[in-house]
């Protein structure tokens, strides 16, 4: 798992460059590797969430 959070952010970091993305109206230009690391951190989210919820 460790080397699988590494991997991913090694690929997160290396993209850099400025994108445009579209969030249902507003369009926002940012780094490519603020998007992938935003929605990493929602991915992982969710999946605690759901681990948690299932737990009980």
């Amino acid at each position: 798992m460790i080397a699988v959070a590494i991997l991913t952010l090694v690929f997160i970091f290396e993209n850099t460059r400025e994108v445009r993305i579209r969030l249902l109206i507003p369009e926002v230009t940012m780094p490519l590797y603020g998007a992938l690391l935003a929605t990493a951190l929602l991915g992982a989210a969710c999946g605690y969430y759901f681990a948690a919820r299932r737990r009980k």
